[in-house]
């Protein structure tokens, strides 16, 4: 079984996540989508979430994360989009 361990504990926590812009509009294209790859990926590292595997599509971001036990997918969900829709409009004010 592959699975992590913290000092008391072995878990295998894997989710597979699916976000949409507003209104699903197609706007994820170009240069954005490659930001967004590189944003995701540095919040992902800062939380210590290893992501196994994502695409960024022109309406929806599909990620399949491990994240550890200690952080519930609720609050790494409010940290991932809440981050990464500031860090998107800090280098894409003008869309």
């Amino acid at each position: 079984m592959d699975s992590k361990s913290l000092s008391h504990t072995r878990w295998k926590c894997q989710y597979h996540i699916v976000f949409i812009p507003k209104y699903r509009k197609k706007k994820l294209f170009g240069q954005l989508k490659f930001d967004i790859q590189d944003i995701l990926s540095t919040l992902c590292k800062y939380k210590g979430v290893e992501i196994i595997e994502g695409a960024v599509c022109a309406s929806h971001v599909h990620m399949c994360v491990s994240i550890p036990s200690k952080i519930s997918i609720s609050n790494f969900m409010g940290y991932l989009k809440g981050k990464s829709t500031l860090m998107i409009y800090d280098r894409h004010l003008e869309q």
